[in-house]
């Protein structure tokens, strides 16, 4: 079945007529079922949050991130704080649900601000206006820095989301990507991070060499990618706290790339080219072992892990062509999954584990799309001049990618969409960007 969205029995009662005549189903808890492709976006209100002391512009700040998280899903639509008749003067006063209703509000959610000392403390509930009651599981209390305000104003969005649409929360988590300046023909890299809406950027290499193809490990604490520094491709491993890196898997005559680590983080995959021939890796990052998972003379690349470890998913020209085969963890031959026409690459598994994102060229377009792992219901998600190298959200239902602009002039920017095809959007960036890849949800 498409992916989509519906609105349960309550919601539809407050579309089709009067509070009046809403049934008793409206008890029925609020929740947006993702399901088919066709979405009306939910009304969400996010007044301003309370200043319950030394807050000053920290609650307007937070409100506003939440209310922008909420509605850059696709799945919300806010509605306007000129439109609202209530005004929330107090967290714990009470709140007179006929004006939501009146709005036609159907998410409601209010918080409070409070800073000393360089700490803040934010408090926020969700509730359910078709009922009039709290949304279950959305009540709670976060506390942090007050330069960590963005990130508690993210952790109260995934907790909305999370308790209105069933999935995993995406919104505190951070991107890794290459920062591009310059000309088109040479233009100097460097990798930088950001918050996922690209807020917060901070830069992790200067642009002195070539960087490619960052990877987060799966605690978000260190970085691979792949480095020019020394005139040919190496594995480069960086701890995120403190910058310092490390070569890996260097050997004489050999390139190193794309590589990615293994779900519990202790080995990475990689592809070596040695004499014209490429093949896949993998290397123990305790001992340093290395172990050959591919023999052939086509090129192996693009491997990427399934989330329990136990499959890799990669991009081979065995056939004439790339396509994309899975194989065990150990290595060997590998089974094609891709039969669509055209050439497919950089595949991506799916962090809930039942697709697989790639890159589709075909007949002078460039695509990201998604397929089940046995290459079934392969549904393509974008098209343009080029879009490549697919990154999954923590929660596996939202991809960023890059897309470049076509001429002379064109750049590299990112974009991201949701796996139903919907929600296309530009990644806001201080210039050019390429190579995004997603972080876990933070701890």
């Amino acid at each position: 079945m498409k992916p989509s969205i519906r609105i349960l029995p309550a919601l539809l009662a407050l579309a089709m007529g009067p509070l009046a005549t809403l049934p008793a189903m409206a008890q029925e808890p609020l929740r947006i079922v993702i399901d088919q492709a066709v979405i009306d976006p939910m009304p969400v209100a996010v007044p301003v949050f309370v200043d319950e002391g030394g807050a000053g512009d920290l609650a307007r700040n937070l409100s506003r991130v939440v209310a922008a998280d909420l509605a850059g899903t696709g799945l919300f639509r806010e509605i306007p704080q000129e439109a609202h008749i209530s005004r929330i003067g107090s967290f714990d006063g009470g709140i007179a649900f006929e004006d939501w209703r009146a709005v036609n509000a159907r998410v409601l959610v209010t918080g409070a601000v409070s800073a000393s000392g360089g700490r803040v403390t934010v408090k926020f509930r969700a509730f359910d206006v078709v009922n009039g009651s709290v949304i279950e599981g959305a009540a709670l209390q976060f506390a942090g820095t007050t330069d960590g305000w963005r990130r508690m104003a993210h952790k109260v969005s995934d907790v909305v989301y999370s308790k209105i649409t069933g999935e995993g929360g995406y919104f505190d988590s951070r991107v890794v990507f290459v920062s591009e300046s310059g000309p088109k023909n040479a233009r100097a890299k460097r990798l930088a991070v950001m918050d996922y809406d690209g807020a917060n950027v901070q830069y992790l290499t200067d642009s002195a060499a070539i960087v490619l193809a960052p990877r987060f490990s799966p605690a978000g604490d260190r970085i691979l990618y792949t480095s020019y520094e020394t005139g040919f491709p190496r594995i480069t491993l960086m701890d995120v706290g403190s910058l310092k890196r490390q070569t890996l898997g260097e050997q004489p005559g050999t390139m190193t790339f794309a590589p990615r680590f293994s779900p519990d983080g202790g080995t990475v995959v990689f592809s070596l080219e040695r004499g014209g021939n490429t093949d896949i890796y993998s290397m123990n990052l305790r001992s340093g072992g290395l172990t050959q998972l591919t023999n052939s003379p086509s090129i192996e690349t693009a491997p990427s892990f399934s989330p329990d470890g136990s499959q890799i998913v990669f991009e081979s020209d065995r056939s004439g062509a790339p396509q994309i085969y899975i194989m065990p963890a150990s290595g060997g031959e590998g089974r094609r999954i891709s039969g669509g026409e055209g050439r497919y690459g950089t595949p991506v598994w799916s962090p809930r584990g039942d697709l697989v994102a790639f890159t589709k060229q075909n007949k002078g377009r460039f695509h990201i799309g998604v397929m089940r792992t046995d290459g079934s219901e392969e549904r393509l998600l974008t098209a343009s001049f080029l879009d490549e190298g697919p990154t999954w959200a923590p929660n596996g239902r939202v991809i960023m990618f890059t897309r470049e602009t076509s001429g002379d002039g064109g750049q590299a920017g990112l974009w991201s969409v949701d796996i139903s095809g919907r929600n296309l959007k530009q990644i806001s960036t201080d210039g050019p960007a390429s190579d995004p890849a997603w972080s876990p949800l933070l701890p």
